[in-house]
């Protein structure tokens, strides 16, 4: 029996995060990007914050490696609280330096868990509404 607090928190997409979300449905991960210099943006913005140009939401690979990373042990989270511990990562995208995107790391074990560890990007639907998330695993070496 599942009651609310097998229910992770639902984004709540807006005008800057509503592509991105379009995409996930559709089985794509992007990221924000200027169409003028191509500087990789995230969080997503209207204008580019280096030459002020357009923006619009381009595919990446989903390829990255672990930048940082917390383990969680205490319960705090609804959706998750059975789930302990696990892994939350900031994953440098392999796209540009410093664009970083915030993910569960599911599939490893949070001690063997590494700053510089190889993931790659999955795209799955978040439990309790029409949303799909991108999870990282580890991958092979």
């Amino acid at each position: 029996m599942t009651g609310l607090e097998d229910i992770p928190p639902q984004p709540l997409p807006d005008y800057d995060t509503e592509t991105f979300w379009e995409a996930t449905a559709e089985g794509r991960l992007t990221v924000c990007r200027c169409q003028g210099c191509r500087l990789w943006l995230h969080p997503p913005l209207e204008r580019c914050r280096r030459c002020g140009g357009p923006t619009d939401f381009e595919d990446v690979s989903g390829r990255g490696s672990v930048y940082s990373f917390i383990v969680a042990r205490h319960p705090s989270v609804p959706g998750y609280l059975r789930d302990l511990p696990y892994v939350v990562a900031l994953v440098e995208l392999e796209e540009q330096v410093n664009l970083r995107l915030t993910a569960r790391l599911e599939d490893v074990d949070p001690a063997g868990v590494q700053v510089g560890m190889p993931v790659q990007a999955e795209l799955r639907p978040l439990p309790g509404g029409s949303f799909v998330v991108p999870v990282f695993r580890p991958m092979d070496r």
